[in-house]
């Protein structure tokens, strides 16, 4: 008998998902070292693990069916990049049309099979799919569907002379995407239970199609930014540089002109907003697939809530620097390329601003690490695809960044002429590879801290019994934990069995009970390791300005590099060290990373920011 769409995998799962439902007092005993077994436990260990095999190789067939397309998909890219024999636009868009229809049936089909089963219950992953992270993922659809409309226009105004693949792929993608949306704001944290096989074909084909969009937006803004480097670089005095433009444009007049040039140029200050709407959706439906089959455990997750209150200072220092960002951005776009003084002195700029950014955001991180390190808590150890994937992705882009600033600095100390923005050029690189290092280090404190349990103002731990059949008012100052109430009391000669449910609080005044529990229970430091101004609720209000301040500065980061101001291009230098084509494959792969890790980097940094 098939199974119905989330059902739980076993009695057991059933049984915590039902404990975890109901609405009776949560339980705050210490976890128990050994509990009795349940009569609904799987028994036979053996049975389980044959049971895990067939998902194992399911899961090892499915990521590499995954991998096969992705490979396939990017030699055609850049296959056509090359200009190779054969290969045309028209075949790749095919391609690409192709993975999204077949996306599209698969969408349709679970859609489809939810809403039949409706009634089922469903296991959720609370960890996945947050809701601030769908609303920013529709923003960037929004913004995606936007472009496919003026791709439309840039097809009708040139439709003499392009193919009809160049119209029915922005179509193609403007539904995909309207549908993809609505599809992860519906079943984002579903952890599927039922044609498991099926659906994770179904999944990493998803995961790997939004991949391939993703290299193909990349692909087309990179193109578009390397026509414009070669033609600032006469400007800079590097007219020993090949400035052969790539030029793609159809070989027909468009009617009307102006109207053709302002879509054009519109097309490409979209594409930073579709390239990360492409990466965010392939994040979340990755979760999607390392979720079905999962075993989840009784653990709920704690909801976050978004507090404006006592932010004020890192609010305004981060808008401030939001401020200066646009602007240092408009005078670069405005002076590069102009003339050889206008263009230093635009770089100029631009390395004295982000050295100053660089410096203040470094500051706040270890400002929060070393909060974090005086204030000595458990760390949260569950197992958390999402959380997991969160951090992987945060090193992995990183190291975009610290290629490129690796290279810069290589270069400035191999070359034999330095014109004098390049020295600003060095601190600037090794400032970048430092801000992220610590960066990352605060974010990794600051997700896998547990959540605060007990008030910073109470300083004796207070140990949770069970009583029986008392009504007590110190009930209410049971510490209010993420989980759900555990079905067996712990054992001891000192705690009588639960009779209704009623807790009591009692006072331990053994010191090695209470540094245990403290440690389990992530309870208090001691008030002499805090320094008086941190204790209470100020900790967590310098935490959050921090946070707030990082968060708005990555924003800020993400604006210079995706709409065109990318000094790595820019000063030339990095070409005459390394030769034009290697330093510019190098930006080329590792920029679009560079510039996914800020937005990731801020979405990681406003879920800290609602934890705290």
């Amino acid at each position: 008998m098939l199974e119905g769409l989330g059902s739980p995998a076993s009695p057991r799962a059933a049984a915590s998902a039902s404990v975890a439902g109901s609405s009776g007092p949560a339980a705050c005993s210490p976890p128990s070292s050994s509990a009795p077994k349940s009569p609904e436990s799987p028994a036979p260990r053996r049975g389980g693990v044959r049971a895990s095999v067939p998902q194992k190789l399911a899961e090892m067939l499915s990521s590499q069916y995954g991998l096969i397309v992705f490979v396939a998909g990017l030699l055609l890219l850049l296959a056509w990049a090359v200009h190779a024999a054969g290969v045309s636009k028209s075949d790749l868009l095919c391609f690409l049309t192709a993975l999204m229809l077949l996306q599209l049936l698969w969408m349709l089909w679970y859609v489809g099979r939810s809403s039949a089963h409706r009634r089922l219950f469903r296991l959720k992953d609370t960890h996945a799919g947050a809701g601030w992270l769908r609303g920013s993922i529709t923003l960037f659809a929004v913004i995606t569907v936007i472009l496919g409309c003026l791709k439309i226009g840039y097809f009708i105004g040139f439709s003499e002379c392009l193919s009809a693949t160049e119209g029915v792929f922005p179509v193609t993608h403007s539904v995909h995407t309207l549908l993809q949306v609505y599809f992860l704001w519906g079943h984002a944290k579903d952890i599927i239970q039922s044609f498991k096989t099926l659906e994770r074909f179904g999944v990493i084909h998803s995961v790997f199609t939004n991949l391939l969009l993703w290299a193909n937006g990349v692909l087309n803004e990179s193109k578009h930014q390397l026509n414009e480097h070669k033609e600032r670089l006469i400007t800079l005095g590097f007219g020993n540089i090949t400035t052969v433009l790539d030029d793609h444009t159809p070989q027909c007049n468009c009617t009307p002109p102006t109207l053709c040039t302002a879509i054009s140029h519109g097309i490409y200050y979209l594409y930073p907003f579709n390239i990360e709407y492409q990466i965010l959706a392939s994040t979340m439906l990755y979760v999607l697939w390392k979720n079905i089959g999962r075993k989840v455990d009784s653990h709920q997750h704690q909801k976050m809530q978004f507090k404006s209150d006592g932010v004020m200072v890192g609010a305004v220092l981060g808008l401030t620097v939001l401020a200066a960002t646009i602007a240092v951005v408009v005078v670069y776009l405005i002076h590069i390329g102009r003339s050889k003084t206008k263009s230093e002195s635009a770089l100029i700029m631009f390395y004295l601003y982000a050295i100053t950014l660089l410096m203040l955001m470094g500051a706040a991180g270890l400002a929060g690490i070393r909060i974090y390190r005086i204030d000595e808590k458990s760390l949260d150890e569950s197992k958390n695809p999402a959380r997991k994937l969160d951090s992987d992705l945060l090193v992995g882009t990183a190291s975009g960044s610290w290629l490129i600033s690796w290279g810069s600095i290589l270069a400035i100390l191999c070359a034999e002429d330095h014109p004098r923005y390049t020295w600003y050029n060095l601190p600037y690189s090794i400032l970048a590879i430092v801000e992220k290092y610590i960066q990352n280090l605060f974010i990794f404190e600051s997700i896998h801290r547990e959540p605060e349990k007990l008030s910073e103002d109470i300083q004796t731990l207070r140990v949770v019994t069970v009583c029986n059949g008392n009504t007590m008012p110190l009930a209410s100052s049971c510490p209010k934990s993420g989980g759900v109430a555990r079905d067996e009391a712990p054992q001891g000669k000192d705690m009588p069995p639960a009779a209704n449910g009623n807790v009591c609080m009692r006072e331990s005044h053994d010191k090695e009970e209470e540094k245990q529990e403290e440690s389990s229970w992530g309870g208090s430091p001691s008030p002499v390791r805090l320094p008086r101004f941190l204790q209470g609720n100020a900790k967590r209000k310098v935490l959050r300005n921090i946070a707030a301040f990082l968060f708005l500065c990555n924003i800020s980061l993400w604006i210079p590099p995706a709409f065109g101001c990318r000094p790595e291009y820019d000063n030339g230098l990095e070409e005459i060290v390394f030769g034009f084509e290697p330093w510019i494959i190098v930006v080329n792969l590792a920029m679009p990373f560079s510039i996914f890790y800020r937005m990731h980097a801020a979405a990681s940094l406003f879920e800290v920011y609602c934890k705290i």
